[in-house]
């Protein structure tokens, strides 16, 4: 059994990088409303979307001398989550000690800002195509669900769903059958490759480099980092190469948010409203179908589902959540 974490000691992305600039914003992660913001320098911070005082929302304030100002009272708050300055005051820096908000760890990688509700016990995965100038890099969503980050994380590995939902875009209905793969859990990460049938470019989404091949072969390979991270690098036997980076942030029980960042090292004039359009379908066609699975998280519990060969990642998958304390409680 591993160590048991928690979903607080994970790193969740709350926003696109670009989207966070200098004035507060609003998200939620877990349930808990929480304000991220950037001081001077252009670093990212993250606090309870709350002022101690009377509980207005931090995010309807202001950023000033990289502090936030309460909307309300004009009340500031430092980095720390500490109260630095009480106008109303006679003297306004004789602060109680309890006028504190909650400070949380945030930090900015690729392209997305991450929030952890309590020290992260796993660093976020290295993706050297995301900084190098031979790939041209595509943000696309954010989607959002109405549904858990299980069902949202899990849909991005589903095989046997493509020539059903994405027919003609990412699956071949003519060649259904999965083919055989394994999948190593290696600590909070589970690997996987697999050599699958897909769909040959279409003339209105040209996004994939398979156009000299009449049935196309997608050969694969994923990483997902728990709980709700993946990681895929993909190609066609040839050097041309695509990586899929995708999070997706736990806004609540029945709430996520999926941020997907697309990089290619071909077409690198390419139009990336394309690539954006062509992922907002495929968002839009799994939506449907994931929002209407009952119950709306996965069910960790092996036997609560069918689980065939084809499913072998999602079967690591739940038992690796499980293993670390990341199911609901009791499973």
């Amino acid at each position: 059994m591993a160590v048991a974490l928690s979903l607080r000691s994970c790193w969740h992305p709350v926003a696109f990088a670009a989207e966070v600039a200098g004035s507060p914003q609003a998200v939620t992660l877990l349930g808990e409303p929480i304000v991220v913001w950037r001081d001077s320098a252009g670093t990212a911070h993250a606090m309870a979307d709350v002022c101690i005082h009377r509980g207005t929302a931090l995010s309807l304030g202001r950023v000033e001398s990289d502090e936030i100002v309460c909307p309300y009272h004009g009340w500031h708050y430092g980095v720390s989550g500490q109260c630095t300055l009480i106008p109303q005051l006679e003297a306004p820096t004789r602060i109680p000690a309890k006028a504190r908000v909650a400070a949380f760890p945030c930090t900015e990688q690729h392209g997305l800002i991450w929030v952890a509700l309590t020290p992260p016990g796993w660093e976020l995965p290295e993706i050297p195509e995301l900084e190098s100038d031979a790939w041209r890099t595509v943000r696309c969503g954010p989607y959002a669900w109405e549904a858990d980050s299980s069902r949202q994380i899990e849909n991005f590995t589903d095989f046997g769903h493509f020539p059903w939902v994405h027919p003609g875009l990412l699956g071949d209905a003519d060649r259904p059958v999965v083919p055989d793969y394994s999948v190593r859990t290696d600590g909070h990460i589970l690997r996987y490759d697999i050599v699958r049938p897909e769909a040959p470019n279409t003339e209105e989404f040209p996004i994939f480099a398979n156009a000299d091949q009449e049935r196309p072969m997608r050969r694969s390979r994923y990483e997902v980092h728990l709980p709700y991270t993946l990681l895929l690098r993909l190609g066609w036997g040839g050097e041309a190469g695509m990586v899929y980076f995708f999070a997706s942030q736990p806004v609540d029980d029945g709430h996520c948010r999926g941020y997907l960042l697309v990089a290619r090292n071909y077409d690198l004039d390419g139009d990336d409203a394309t690539v954006r359009e062509f992922e907002d379908v495929i968002f839009q066609q799994d939506q449907r179908i994931v929002e209407s699975q009952r119950p709306d998280r996965v069910p960790f519990d092996i036997t609560a589902e069918i689980h065939l060969k084809f499913d072998a990642v999602a079967v690591a998958y739940r038992r690796a959540m499980s293993n670390f304390g990341l199911g609901p409680a009791g499973e």
